[in-house]
């Protein structure tokens, strides 16, 4: 797989992302749309010949990606071959190049004593180009069961699901309980990282091939299950994660305490609607922003609030600052618990001049005024000694 040498003759080289200063304007993707393949098949070619490949094991790709096969195969320019080797394991390359962490990098054999093949990379421009060669077409189902399946949620649990159902000859039927299909590739995940014209494209060629979308429905509110198992062979629940881990506590009933999700989505619906000309986003305009908790979602945070102009914005993080490198306790193929800069830091650092991350803090209480509005946190410095949390006095 991939050049015998080539781990040794090239450097891992990354696609960069749009310059700090030109997407803080918008909400546009923050990926360039742009893929020079020549350096794309030097980092297939460093792809090893591994004996267990374990980019694609336990500790890799969670959907078994055939990782060293499609990037041999860009190595070689063979382009159409290697979607096709994509497409095989994958329901939506589109959807996790843009958003998946890429645990496949940090289990890479190469990432052992070299910095690992740009999997995450390889893999977004595949699919993009397999969507801007044509070389993706909506497929014909050969037979077809007559058996209906309602599929609840439209995330990708449930694309996935309609998907496959699809193909095998079922009549499949999705109800969203939103306006729009997605879940939380719609409404959970910003725009900047995941543009909605990427799920709307996926959802539209899901449309071609067959598959049902019935939006604005609350299964259990606006149609019991009861009435779904009259008229449909078989039901499928994919309703997600939604309901959120609170912070249980003094004043969590202030005005200003909001949960992630719900500033997400309400912003991107606001955008979506109206270009925010409604008002209806929970706006960052001028606050201070105080973001607790780290992730992605946290990062995500952080980038829309600077979006909207926030006056300043901090972000509170339970855990230690993690090492540069890798500690010893945390060995290759495992994932690699360091220092990352990701793109909400990137843009807190270029508007506000430092890293907006604060470690070690936990928030004991919310100070509020007699309006019931947010004026303060109440935080506590914590230490973690073998793996025990102590709060220090």
């Amino acid at each position: 797989m991939g050049k015998v040498t080539g781990f040794k003759e090239f450097d891992r080289k990354t696609e960069d992302y749009r310059p700090v200063e030109l997407r803080l304007k918008d909400y546009g993707e923050i990926f360039t749309g742009t893929h020079n393949e020549s350096h794309l098949q030097e980092q297939g070619a460093r792809c090893m010949d591994c004996g267990v490949p374990f980019c694609q094991s336990d500790d890799g790709c969670p959907i078994n990606n055939l990782i060293p096969e499609w990037n041999d195969l860009v190595y070689n320019d063979k382009w159409e071959e290697a979607l096709a080797r994509l497409l095989k394991t994958n329901n939506f390359p589109e959807f996790t190049s843009r958003v998946c962490p890429a645990p496949c990098e940090g289990s890479c054999v190469l990432g052992m004593s070299n910095p690992a093949v740009t999997i995450k990379n390889i893999e977004q421009a595949i699919i993009d180009k397999g969507f801007e060669k044509g070389w993706i077409k909506p497929y014909d189902v050969e037979y077809k069961t007559g058996k209906k399946i309602a599929i609840i949620g439209s995330g990708p649990a449930g694309l996935a699901a309609a998907d496959e159902l699809n193909k095998l000859g079922h009549n499949v039927s999705i109800f969203e309980r939103d306006d729009r299909i997605g879940g939380l590739l719609m409404y959970g995940i910003p725009n900047m990282k995941l543009g909605k014209d990427i799920v709307d494209r996926r959802v539209n060629f899901m449309k071609d091939c067959g598959v049902e979308f019935i939006t604005n429905v609350n299964v259990g509110k606006d149609i019991t299950t009861q009435a779904l198992q009259k008229d449909f062979d078989a039901i499928i629940f994919t309703t997600g994660a939604s309901e959120a881990r609170d912070l249980p506590v003094d004043n969590r009933d202030a005005k200003g305490v909001h949960m992630a999700m719900e500033y997400l989505a309400i912003n991107t619906k606001s955008l979506l609607d109206t270009g925010h000309a409604d008002e209806s986003d929970l706006s960052a305009k001028g606050k201070d922003v105080i973001v607790i908790g780290g992730g992605d979602t946290g990062t995500d945070c952080i980038g829309t609030a600077i979006r909207q102009g926030a006056k300043s914005v901090v972000n509170f993080e339970l855990m230690s600052q993690p090492p540069v490198e890798r500690a010893d306790d945390n060995p290759w193929p495992l994932w690699p618990l360091i220092y990352r800069v990701d793109y909400g830091h990137a843009e807190a650092q270029a508007v506000f001049g430092e890293d907006p991350r604060q470690y070690q803090l936990m928030t004991k209480a919310f100070i509020k005024d007699d309006n019931n509005n947010l004026t303060g946190l109440v935080t506590i410095e914590v230490t973690f000694d073998n793996g025990q949390l102590t709060e220090i006095s």
